[in-house]
């Protein structure tokens, strides 16, 4: 089990299970959305995350031409919180938003074509122009 929270702490979740996917996201969409070269995102079953606080205080917005993507966040600080993705049935986690530190390392790197000539590169990871195909 592990924790996490937005940035002033209004929202908290807890998440009890595995992590089912661990990837560094380089799309447009989360480039945008986390503000930087890639997403860093682990992905859990629905069932696996608890809200302890701050449900009421979660915005969202949906991109709409996007199938999978819409962004969920802490209404009061703007930070990305977790969001259920029903198109991958599972629930897509901010690796920034976790308060505990995890023992898992990503797995791969996604979206690399997309990726911004600026971001960061040179490590071992797998890269895949999408999804992997086992996801």
């Amino acid at each position: 089990m592990f924790r996490g929270s937005c940035l002033c702490g209004a929202v908290r979740y807890e998440i009890s299970g595995e992590a089912k996917r661990f990837y560094h996201c380089h799309c447009r969409r989360c480039r945008k959305a986390s503000g930087t070269g890639h997403a860093t995102n682990l992905m859990v079953a629905p069932g696996a995350v608890r809200w302890l606080s701050g449900e009421e205080r979660i915005g969202s917005y949906k991109v709409p031409q996007a199938e999978r993507f819409t962004s969920r966040f802490c209404t009061v600080c703007g930070s990305q919180v977790p969001r259920h993705v029903e198109a991958l049935g599972m629930m897509v986690i901010p690796a920034g938003s976790l308060d505990d530190d995890i023992d898992l390392s990503p797995q791969a790197r996604i979206f690399w074509d997309s990726r911004a000539h600026w971001s960061c590169e040179g490590d071992e990871l797998p890269v895949f122009a999408e999804y992997p195909s086992s996801s």
